[in-house]
């Protein structure tokens, strides 16, 4: 669907299928044409290995000598709705639920993305410090977080010792805004961090602290993205941003107020849903105060069209898709095809990590404000508990499980749905969709040997390559 273009790195001599092949595995998700019904995680036969003939239809030649990113890995959103949803299950039920999302046998995922105080899906409104005027945050409290967040992401870590974990703000405290509110209340520049030294100073000093606190819990923090959609002025928790105004804020107060607190977290500008190079990542990237200081980007939404035009200009620098994008709730296929095309958009656009959004929502997936959204799993409170493996994770699942930390993206030569990585093993994985409503048939080569897969309708497929 979308050509991947970047700067290759010659890694020696290219992989091919030789005598010591061992396997061709194909898990597939999606409709199955011999069961006739939607399948998950399917075992399909083996593709058999041939000598590479003349076909020259839906041909997807893999190099695995022409690496482009690297990949840091996949994760999800951690809000209070979600551990509030498994709160009423027995301790055995929840940990399948949360090792099905961290365990190596499950969506394998390395990473998770918090607010910095409440944001949509968050039992309320609240943020870290809600005393006005408390400059020098004297009653700054971690007591919220020890309701939801921190019970969510040990239980996690039980799975992952060493989880990634990156936290943005959807707002200021309501007393730091001119508006005095969470939310976009009144007008857009109401919405706003009051633009004075003393409170500039105070809002740098309460994320730092927001970071040494959370790994003060043994919580690896190791991102801290300075405003969740800085374009947006919505009615939930949230706060506009320029991006010059975020340049002169890293660069005037957050990153010095870092360096002075020897913050081990890093600082990111994101999480951008601006869909400009120009708005956002070129003031602050192009700044010489702060080269070398950002360490990445987190773009989502609106901001897929500027991940690409931001790792052809910056290929230093790290992108991070943030926030896939929620939907409506129906948790169908269409939706789980929907995330297939968003991931091959990021990745393809030079992004190093992908992050869903809610794992885990109860059955109505109603955000504090009404928006129902999908989500990887729900959980019926009126049945039990009864847990629902969404589509959606599966698709997250055909990335997550099998595309190992430290993995390359395989330049390919198609615009077919196809992704291609390299893991650290050597092994390759190959991911193809297929949105369509009939059948495909792919033919995938490396080197002088070939397989040939018919992809069913409506599915998401991933081949397993060993030697």
């Amino acid at each position: 669907m979308f050509k991947l273009s970047s700067c290759f790195i010659a890694v020696g001599a290219v992989l091919s299928f030789g005598a010591n092949a061992t396997s061709v595995e194909w898990i597939q998700s999606g409709w199955n044409n011999v069961s006739n019904n939607v399948v998950y995680w399917q075992q399909n036969a083996a593709p058999k290995v041939v000598n590479k003939d003349h076909t020259d239809y839906r041909v997807i030649s893999i190099d695995p000598s022409k690496t482009l990113q690297v990949i840091d890995g996949f994760g999800g959103a951690i809000n209070e709705k979600g551990w509030d949803a498994m709160s009423g299950l027995t301790p055995d039920a929840r940990d399948n639920i949360v090792q099905s999302l961290f365990g190596q046998d499950g969506l394998n995922l390395t990473m998770a993305r918090i607010p910095i105080g409440a944001n949509d899906f968050s039992m309320d409104y609240y943020s870290l410090d809600d005393v006005a005027g408390d400059y020098d945050l004297k009653h700054f409290s971690m007591e919220r977080e020890h309701k939801y967040l921190i019970p969510y992401l040990q239980a996690a870590m039980k799975y992952k010792p060493k989880l990634d974990v990156l936290a943005s703000p959807w707002t200021p405290p309501a007393w730091m805004k001119a508006n005095q509110f969470y939310g976009c209340r009144g007008s857009e520049k109401g919405a706003h961090l009051i633009w004075d030294k003393k409170t500039q100073t105070a809002y740098a000093k309460y994320l730092s602290k927001f970071a040494t606190e959370y790994q003060k819990e043994g919580i690896n923090l190791t991102q801290i993205h300075l405003q969740n959609e800085p374009a947006a002025c919505q009615d939930f928790p949230s706060s506009k941003w320029t991006g010059v105004e975020m340049r002169d804020f890293l660069r005037d107060y957050l990153v010095p107020q870092f360096e002075k607190d020897k913050q081990k977290a890093q600082v990111w500008l994101g999480t951008i849903n601006y869909g400009d190079y120009e708005a956002y990542a070129k003031p602050v990237l192009t700044d010489p105060k702060l080269k070398g200081k950002i360490d990445g980007v987190g773009y989502q939404w609106d901001g897929k069209y500027a991940i690409a035009e931001t790792h052809k200009r910056h290929p230093e620098i790290k992108l991070m898709q943030t926030e896939s994008e929620c939907g409506d709730g129906k948790n169908d296929i269409a939706a789980g095809l929907y995330t297939f095309s968003l991931i091959e958009k990021y990745l393809a656009g030079g992004a190093n990590a992908y992050v869903y959004w809610n794992m885990v929502l109860d059955s109505t997936g109603n955000s504090t404000w009404g928006w129902k959204q999908n989500s990887l799993i729900n959980i019926d409170r009126m049945a039990g508990g009864k847990a629902t493996y969404n589509f959606e994770y599966y698709v997250m699942k055909h990335f997550s499980n099998l595309v190992k930390p430290g993995a390359h993206l395989l330049s390919v030569n198609t615009e077919e749905d196809v992704l291609a990585f390299k893991n650290p093993d050597n092994s390759i994985i190959v991911v193809s969709g297929n949105p369509s409503y009939s059948n495909k048939n792919m033919t995938y080569t490396l080197g002088d040997k070939m397989f040939k897969a018919t992809l069913p309708m409506m599915s998401v497929s991933s081949f397993i390559i060993t030697q």
